[in-house]
């Protein structure tokens, strides 16, 4: 995990930018559709990371759902 860790941080967004390079070029228009899946993506993956951070705080009130 030392070394994979990085080299996603790194070519993550490469290939990000890579794509939407590759759809700007075999349609224009398609990439703005790209854009927004990959901004959609983004802002649910932000808020599941929120939610799991703000239900392991400290300040977090007991078990939300008793078994």
């Amino acid at each position: 995990m030392r070394i994979a860790k990085p080299i996603l941080l790194v070519t993550t967004p490469i290939g990000l930018i890579e794509g939407f390079y590759e759809c700007y070029k075999l349609a224009g228009g398609l990439v703005f559709l790209m854009v927004a899946m990959v901004g959609a993506l983004g802002v649910a993956m932000a808020t599941v990371i929120a939610t799991i951070r703000r239900e392991e705080s400290p300040g977090a009130k007991g078990d939300r759902w008793p078994s």
